[in-house]
């Protein structure tokens, strides 16, 4: 059972809500697109620092930009980042970080 306030419907901890975030991405084709957008950020961030500033506004154009190709044409669901932006932020960096290290299997 997730921890949700009674009175907001929302989570009271991202412990309580990372359990959605993965159910929101069941899709395999979504999640990995989840995993290469990530890992193309962590790469704009490194061209931001060693070639151009500029690269550091692509950022979020191309995290966003994998992620909702996912979850509109993949998932066919609404992105978590509409409703929990922290925490869903929170999540792609946790499950990036579970698969590239084996513990996730996507």
């Amino acid at each position: 059972m997730t921890q949700t306030s009674s009175e907001s419907g929302r989570f009271q901890s991202f412990a309580a809500f990372y359990p959605y975030y993965i159910h929101e991405h069941s899709n395999r084709t979504c999640r990995r697109i989840h995993v290469v957008g990530s890992g193309l950020v962590i790469v704009a961030a490194v061209l931001g620092v060693l070639v151009s500033a500029w690269w550091f506004l692509a950022m979020p154009v191309i995290g966003y930009g994998f992620a909702w190709v996912g979850h509109f044409f993949f998932e066919k669901n609404r992105p978590a980042t509409f409703k929990y932006p922290l925490w869903s932020l929170m999540g792609d960096w946790r499950m990036f970080f579970e698969t590239v290290t084996g513990q996730r299997k996507f």
